[in-house]
């Protein structure tokens, strides 16, 4: 079975993670203390060399030694030579490196050398002894009745070099202390900027684009905030240009709105002012034209004013339909009949027109954006293009109004302007187009002539931004 156990209060691992510096000062003494370790085992391996060599030489020396001293004891008498030797033996006390048994034919220990007194008491561990120790031969002399033996002993050697090691562990924890500490000083120092510059970032992701930081003196840390500060200052250029265009699109549509009111004013004055005007006049001049049948000075006069009065009732008709275009589920009709007018007004340009708008009701500012396009357009066909066929095509895909007038004039350079020819220009149009999450194209086909797409959001259908891009 296995069991889970969560912490009782939630930890914050991000304050569990080290900082920088702190992570370089540590990565900076582990490679020390690993340089150190490597160092260590080189001692080791030469120290374990060095000692064996040592307790050779001194057994050597020893034997060397005992050798001189049976050679004397030749000319002793055998009835006191015993008592001679361990007279020699305890004067010279302990061997260097070595411990002198000696032993009678029987076998019997008669002398061993004295415990040693240096460091007297003292052992290491037994892992550090199996590092350092050798095997060593044991020599033995032989003297009348006594043998004499040495047995090597590397102790004390090795015991000089647990001393010497534990001193050099002590001064190396003492440098891995100070190198970690000297290298985080340091590095904490040196990327103190660091806190200047987060404060730096904040601040300018709080929208304060005048934040400027100091060259600092480190190369790195320069770069960084010379190329900080570059960035606040385009940032900067590019708030106050979509400042400057905010205003220029707040302008142009209070402009836009001023033009739709003077539209509406102007046509209510028409249809309430002179239309009716209009209207009374021809009734009037029918009622004369019905009671002067036989007066031909009056009659034939009359007809001329119900004439002039039925153009004149046209041309305001053709009037109001332009500054007051139908919208919604009239569009296509009101489309329709300005492009039939136009067409009278303009018989050497054949226009084709393709109205697949559909029985959907479509948005009163949807519809009046669509008409003022057209308007335009047409309006720059006559000023500019000098073509003889216009193609109006509009359909509804996938939740978008899709529009495209497109002539075989001989095209223009540029973008339109937005220089009045209905309204703010085509330019002008392409603004307001913008704020119904459309977009205006104008585009001059290979084979010649102008194109005008025109991209904008059905409201009466479902669509996703994804559509758009």
């Amino acid at each position: 079975m296995t069991f889970h156990f969560w912490p009782i209060f939630p930890v914050d691992r991000s304050k569990l993670r080290l900082s920088l510096h702190t992570r370089v000062g540590l990565v900076l003494t582990a490679l020390a203390a690993s340089l150190l370790i490597v160092l260590a085992g080189l001692w080791l391996h030469g120290t374990r060399n060095a000692i064996h060599e040592e307790v050779e030489a001194a057994s050597r020396v020893s034997e060397q030694w005992l050798k001189a001293v049976l050679g004397e004891m030749n000319d002793v008498p055998a009835a006191t030579r015993g008592e001679r030797l361990l007279g020699v033996a305890r004067a010279i006390g302990r061997v260097r490196a070595n411990e002198l048994e000696i032993r009678t034919a029987v076998g019997e220990t008669i002398y061993r050398s004295p415990a040693p007194s240096y460091k007297a008491g003292r052992q290491v561990p037994g892992w550090f002894s199996g590092l350092l120790s050798s095997q060593y031969p044991v020599r033995a002399l032989i003297m009348e009745g006594y043998t004499l033996t040495l047995h090597p002993d590397d102790s004390r050697a090795i015991l000089d070099a647990w001393d010497d090691l534990a001193a050099m562990a002590g001064w190396a924890l003492a440098l891995l202390v100070l190198l970690f500490v000297a290298t985080r000083t340091a590095l904490g120092r040196a990327l103190r900027p660091l806190a200047q510059i987060m404060r730096a970032l904040d601040r300018t992701g709080r929208g304060r684009f005048d934040t400027r930081l100091p060259v600092f003196a480190t190369p790195e840390l320069g770069r960084i905030s010379r190329a900080f500060n570059g960035m606040a200052d385009r940032l900067g250029e590019a708030v106050d240009e979509n400042v400057r265009l905010e205003s220029a699109r707040e302008v142009d549509r209070q402009m836009h709105d001023r033009l739709e009111a003077e539209r509406r004013v102007i046509a209510r004055e028409l249809h309430d002012e002179l239309a009716q005007g209009i209207t009374a006049v021809r009734a009037l001049a029918g009622a004369i034209v019905q009671r002067t049948g036989d007066a031909p000075s009056l009659h034939i006069p009359a007809r001329g004013i119900v004439a002039v009065t039925g153009e004149m009732q046209d041309g305001v008709r053709n009037i109001l339909h332009r500054l007051r275009p139908a919208a919604g589920n009239g569009l296509a009709a009101t489309l329709e009949r300005q492009l039939a007018g136009w067409q009278v007004q303009h018989p050497e340009i054949t226009v084709n027109s393709h109205l697949a708008i559909g029985s959907q009701t479509v948005a009163d500012d949807l519809a009046m954006a669509v008409v003022r396009i057209v308007q335009e357009g047409l309006t720059n066909v006559v000023r500019h293009a000098d073509a003889t066929q216009v193609e109006l095509a509009i359909s509804r895909v996938a939740g978008w109004l899709q529009l495209t007038l497109a002539d075989n004039g001989r095209g223009r350079s540029g973008q339109p302007s937005a220089q009045a020819g209905c309204g703010l220009g085509l330019a002008g149009m392409g603004e307001r187009i913008a704020e119904l999450g459309g977009h205006l194209q104008f585009e001059q086909p290979a084979g010649g002539g102008f194109r005008i797409f025109a991209r904008l959001p059905d409201a009466s259908a479902q669509h996703s931004p994804e559509e758009f891009a």
